[in-house]
């Protein structure tokens, strides 16, 4: 009993100290950062390895593909996780959160931030980096020069108001867009599976169309109105900042355009083909 207590006070003991430096580095407000982007790659290559370990024994259609098609289905199946996390982190903050409702006091609303709000761009960041490496590595087997571009102008806004605490109601309302992520990642596991045909094809691309118009058309409208109503506020950022706010929206936006033509093209194609 003496050595059992022993033992337990001395793995309470461990336990606190744990506790103490989870909370006074990993999780205090000058790491948070830092600690973020590394879960955030950290989580990125686990949710990778579990893609590949569940797909080997559960679809039949991955034992059929090349090495380089493979890397892709591993590669959508994070991204699309990244997606569900960030949209719901996204829409929580823009949405329903109190921290840049305009009944909050708080200071200007370009200028609030959270350690929760950090965290989740921290994370985001991780994977932006991890998916552009890869990107950039296979080029252009995974993406061309529109995903590089895409990637890069993202990890830097994400980037840059996790670090300043800047402009985050607006970097979330931009990662809003990745609502349309895991749709986009069905209709290409669709397609190689060989079911271009069938209904759930037919469905998924519907389901793209408006999710595309919604998170990547109007809600950039309603991002560019909002900052309108409070650009005395938005004025006030640094200049980096302040540039990133109608730089990097205005470049996504015209891509998310330029890609909406294409679905719509590729929509009426399919129905037509249908008919």
């Amino acid at each position: 009993m003496a050595v059992s207590k022993k033992t337990a006070l001395a793995f309470k003991s461990y336990q606190n100290h744990a506790q103490v430096l989870v909370k006074t580095y990993l999780l205090a407000d000058a790491f948070m950062p830092y600690t973020s982007v590394l879960g955030g790659i950290f989580a990125t290559k686990m949710v990778y390895d579990l893609t590949q370990l569940i797909s080997t024994f559960y679809f039949r259609t991955y034992a059929g593909l090349t090495k380089i098609q493979r890397i892709e289905w591993n590669n959508r199946g994070m991204s699309s996780i990244h997606a569900i996390f960030i949209t719901a982190m996204s829409l929580y903050f823009v949405f329903w959160s109190d921290l840049y409702s305009d009944q909050y006091t708080d200071g200007p609303v370009t200028f609030r931030n959270s350690p929760l709000s950090t965290f989740a761009l921290g994370v985001s960041v991780g994977y932006f980096l991890s998916d552009l490496g890869m990107i950039i590595w296979l080029y252009p087997s995974l993406g061309g020069l529109e995903y590089v571009v895409h990637h890069t102008l993202s990890a830097i806004a994400v980037g840059y108001a996790m670090f300043t605490g800047e402009g985050q109601l607006y970097t979330f309302m931009v990662l809003i867009s990745e609502l349309t992520t895991p749709e986009i990642n069905l209709r290409w596991y669709l397609d190689t599976a060989g079911l271009k045909k069938s209904n759930a094809y037919l469905i998924n691309g519907v389901v793209i169309f408006f999710a595309w118009m919604v998170a990547r058309i109007l809600l950039f409208v309603y991002m560019f109105y909002h900052v309108y109503l409070h650009y005395h506020q938005v004025i006030e950022m640094h200049p980096i900042g302040f540039l990133l706010v109608f730089t990097v929206p205005s470049v996504l936006g015209a891509m998310n355009l330029m890609w909406f033509g294409k679905i719509i093209k590729g929509m009426m194609k399919t129905l037509a083909k249908r008919q």
